[in-house]
């Protein structure tokens, strides 16, 4: 398979999903098995998936430590990761290493103990980053956090607007931001 029948192919592919298996390092993904969903995960002849959503909530994590080598593992592809899901777990700031997966469009991270709202500036270097959860962590505390609403990061810094949920039009954070309103995103497993 080339890579462009790949990135055609992996979007529609489950996830690969290492939820609720009380994994305390990353490095434990590589002895532990997926779970298993209603479609079967489709795996190169190197015997790693090919899909490109790896699901990692509601574990222990409090570190990312050699997450792209475990990704290369794990995926045939992994510098096409566009989903991950860390949410639940035990993390306590955003991980410049999520910083690397430049087609990420999807990131979980609610219900962590991220502390400081500055640590969102992080994945500004996103370009298809669309959709961050943030609600749940102890940054819910800081002045300029806001439940209702997302705001749009200021243009110049991406060559058109981005969508962050949960941060205030008064974050120090963020300058000229505009709150919009929350966009949902549906998993279809058809």
């Amino acid at each position: 398979m080339n890579k462009r029948d790949y990135m055609n192919t992996s979007v529609q592919e489950p996830p690969l999903d290492y939820s609720f298996r009380s994994i305390h390092v990353i490095q434990d993904l590589v002895n532990e098995e997926p779970r298993t969903g209603l479609r079967p995960l489709k795996r190169s002849k190197s015997g790693k998936s090919l899909t490109q959503s790896l699901w990692l909530n509601n574990n222990v994590l409090n570190d990312l430590r050699d997450f792209n080598q475990v990704a290369s593992q794990l995926l045939e592809h992994p510098e096409n990761l566009a989903w991950i899901d860390l949410s639940f777990n035990d993390l306590t700031s955003i991980d410049p290493v999520l910083t690397t997966f430049f087609n990420l469009s999807v990131l979980y991270l609610h219900g962590n103990s991220i502390q400081h709202l500055g640590e969102v500036n992080k994945l500004a270097v996103l370009p298809r980053l669309r959709s961050l959860t943030l609600h749940g962590n102890p940054m819910e505390e800081e002045k300029g956090y806001r439940v209702p609403g997302s705001v749009e990061m200021p243009m110049g810094l991406h060559d058109r607007p981005r969508r962050w949920p949960m941060i205030s039009e008064t974050s120090p954070h963020f300058n000229q931001i505009k709150v919009i309103p929350f966009c949902f995103i549906c998993w279809d497993s058809a």
